[in-house]
This record gives C-alpha cells, sequence and structure tokens, in this order.
C-alpha cells in the first residue's frame, strides 16, 4: 500500500470533499499499478494539459470537467494546453469544415471555457511546445511535473533536466489539482538511468526527426543515451541545439514511447554525471548513414496513391520556434528563386505556438513569409488529419510524430524544400 503524507490522507478520507478524494484515489490506483511507494509534491509553476480538443464524443471528459469545476477541485496550478484542432485559414474544402464544425470539434468553445474555468494560463495558451520562451511555461531543472503531451514531457526531462512521467491524458489535471503525483519511474533517480548506448557514427549531421525515429523505435520506453551526437549539435544548449532536440526528442517519443533522453556533454544530467547515468549492461545501437538511411526506407506509404502529387504540406509537428520560421523564411525565398517560381507550389502551413507567432509577427520576415505563399497558423496538424476527409488527402511532412499518428508521408526538410518550391515526388 502506497504511504501517504497526513495531507495526503485526509484527502483521500474526503475531509476536502468527495470530488477530492476520487481525485486522491485516482492518484493512488495509478501509482500503486506502477509500485510506487509515496507521492511527490509537483513543483512545477505550471502545469500542461494535453487534452486541446472538443471533441462532440468525449462527453464524460466534459462532464468530469463540470464536476471538478463545480466542487472547486481546479488546478493548483495555471497551464497551458495542447494546441487548437481548428483555424480558418488552414485550407480546407466546404465538406471537410462541415466534419470540423458539426462532427468533430463542435464543443470546442465550450471546452475552452471549462479549461479557463480550470486555470488556464490565457486565452492563447494552447501549443504542444509549451516551454517556448514566448509561451512562458518553461519548467527549472528539478522541477516535479504533471504533464502528459509526450513530445513536452521528452523536452522537459531532457533539455530542462525537469521530472515527469509519461502521464495519460486527464492523469495530468488530476497531479495539477492535488499537488502531487506518485513516485516512480522517471521522478526517481534511478529510473533516469540509461539502459541503452546510442553511438552516432554519421558522416553528416543526422536529421533530428530521422535520428530519433531510429532511436525511439529501437530503445521503444527505455532510456538511451547518445554519444556522438554532440560533435553536429555542440555542446552547449543554444537555441539551434534546443530546437534540433525538440525535433529529435518528438520522434523518440513518437515513433517509440522515450520520455527521457540524455546528450553526451550536453543535457544537464548528462553533463554532471557523464557515463555514470549508463546502467551496467546496457545495449548498445550504432547510428551510420546507411542505418538512417535503412529506417528512412521502412516507412509505409499508405497513400492511395503513392504516385499522386501532394495537395498540402504541414511544417510543426511539434510547433516550431521563432528562429525555426524565421530560418525556414530564408530557406523557401532562396529555393523559390532558384527554382524560378515566386510561390510555394504545394499549399504549404507552418504552425507554431500563438505567442510565437505573435512575435514573428512582428518581425520582417512575417511579411516576407506572406509572399511565398506559406500559411502560418497555431493549428494542431495531427487534429487537422484525423478528418476522414483530410486522411484520404496526399500530405507531406518532415515531421516523424505527424507520419507516424497519420497519413502523412515524411520527407527530410531538405527533400520538403524542394517538393514546395519546385515540385515533384
Amino acid at each position: 500500500m502506497m504511504q501517504l503524507t497526513e495531507k495526503q490522507q485526509q484527502i483521500l478520507d474526503g475531509k476536502q470533499g468527495e470530488v477530492m478524494a476520487k481525485v486522491m484515489k485516482t492518484l493512488v490506483m495509478y501509482g500503486e499499478a506502477f509500485g510506487a511507494e509515496k507521492m511527490i509534491d509537483v513543483t512545477g509553476e505550471h502545469n500542461h494539459l494535453v487534452t486541446s480538443f472538443g471533441l462532440k464524443m468525449i462527453t464524460p471528459v466534459y462532464e468530469l470537467m463540470d464536476k471538478l469545476i463545480e466542487a472547486g477541485a481546479v488546478s493548483q496550478q495555471t497551464f497551458s494546453v495542447d494546441p487548437r484542432p481548428l483555424d480558418k485559414n488552414v485550407p480546407a474544402n466546404f465538406l471537410q469544415n462541415l466534419i470540423f464544425n458539426k462532427f468533430m470539434y463542435s464543443k470546442q468553445d465550450f471546452y475552452e471555457g471549462q479549461l479557463k474555468d480550470l486555470g488556464l494560463m490565457d486565452k492563447d495558451a494552447f501549443t504542444c511546445a509549451c516551454y517556448m520562451n514566448e509561451v512562458g511555461n518553461k519548467p527549472k531543472k528539478g522541477d516535479i511535473l504533471s504533464w502528459a503531451e509526450s513530445s513536452a514531457v521528452v523536452y522537459a526531462n531532457s533539455v530542462l533536466g525537469a521530472r515527469c512521467n509519461r502521464n495519460s491524458g486527464i492523469m495530468d489535471i488530476m497531479g495539477s489539482i492535488a499537488g502531487c503525483v506518485p513516485y516512480f519511474g522517471l521522478l526517481t533517480d534511478e529510473g533516469r538511468k540509461a539502459s541503452w548506448v546510442v553511438k552516432v557514427e554519421t558522416t553528416k549531421k543526422p536529421e533530428a526527426q530521422l535520428l530519433g525515429s531510429a532511436i525511439g523505435m529501437k530503445v521503444m520506453e527505455d532510456v538511451p543515451y547518445v554519444i556522438g551526437l554532440d560533435k553536429w549539435i555542440g555542446d552547449e544548449l543554444t537555441d539551434s541545439a534546443c530546437t534540433y532536440l525538440k525535433d529529435f526528442g518528438a520522434a523518440t517519443a513518437s515513433n517509440g514511447a522515450v520520455g527521457l533522453y540524455h546528450i553526451d556533454n550536453l543535457t544537464p544530467e548528462a553533463k554532471e554525471q557523464g557515463k555514470q547515468l549508463i546502467l551496467d549492461g546496457a545495449k548498445e545501437y550504432i547510428i551510420t548513414d546507411e542505418e538512417l538511411e535503412r529506417v528512412k526506407n521502412n516507412y509505409p506509404v499508405i497513400w492511395k496513391d503513392k504516385n499522386a502529387k501532394p495537395k498540402l504540406c504541414f511544417m510543426g509537428c511539434p510547433h516550431m520556434s521563432l528562429q525555426q520560421l524565421k530560418d525556414w523564411t530564408d530557406k523557401v525565398e532562396s529555393a523559390l528563386k532558384q527554382y524560378g517560381n515566386k510561390k510555394v507550389v504545394i499549399p504549404t502551413v507552418f504552425t507554431a505556438a500563438p505567442k510565437v507567432l505573435e512575435e514573428f509577427n512582428k518581425t520582417e520576415y512575417a511579411e516576407r513569409l506572406k509572399k511565398t505563399g506559406v500559411i502560418t497558423s497555431y493549428i494542431c496538424p495531427l487534429m487537422y488529419m484525423n478528418n476522414p476527409l483530410c486522411a484520404k488527402m496526399p500530405v507531406i511532412t518532415s515531421s516523424n510524430k505527424l507520419r507516424t499518428y497519420t497519413t502523412s508521408r515524411y520527407y527530410t526538410d531538405d527533400e520538403i524544400l524542394v517538393q514546395i518550391t519546385k515540385g515533384g515526388n
């Protein structure tokens, strides 16, 4: 049985009401399922929820939220939440919009009202990359979190040195309401040790999304210690390195189930403890150019017509950083000039957090990107692709997360650039 503090036991016994007792009971049952012997206080300034979408069918979620709000069982922290599923600026035909608005996300406005009552940071705190400086939900090293979004969890654990398990949706808000989470897994020192050593032996800088995919599919939910990547991205957590690790980590988390990785000479715990983080008997995985090519060539293409001309391109899953938006503006302009085109030849959407887009729109890059025909949006590409009519479209992306969860087809960044500025499969 889990050992609770006096305060936690009182909540479980109903001293703060029936609803709070159920919240604590849920956390206790969750912890006991994973062998947790105690709870640990949540210390992060903000929480992050994964359920951002007002799907018509998830009535039990709305009922649960109403009960929490009515009982005053709201989050002890303000929180951000994953991206919105709808944006009228993203291309969609009449039937697609009908399904979006009438059958899929018809409860979006209602649900956002519930989120506000529960403790939403602000009306635009919708992004999977909540740790961006512009968003304001960046945990400190050692913070204990109650998050669920997989790409945010792996970034917080690995790049920021915070501590969080890969919780399920709704469980994230439970921990924030109770102010504690079960102590197991990636919250413990032992659970953060690496059982895999990954050696990067490529002849060039590996594509972040491709490298993350290869590692995720190999180690699954285990913790990898990556050696040799610092050669390509440096030994300091610069904006460039963090952006690389954002995309790398999202791929490890979605193509596998990685919640934490260590990069030798770079990430906080690897800097401090080095190879002491590696468990005895750790398995080894060597990454070469040939291995990455093998992984890429084995991705399934599930378009009905494998030779179809792409009708849409999504970039930004997880959401793009401010620097990525600027860099891609330069890339698109240069490539269009090279191929003799004025605008992208495939409808293209760059997605980023509302706060990031707000800052981007203050720069001269925003108008330049608009002239190329690229659309910027705060949307969640995955939620867009969940529309069955959108799923039938030939959509391309350089996101291995989006590729994994939808029918979209993966290309590297360089290949995407050629596709949207020149054309051709």
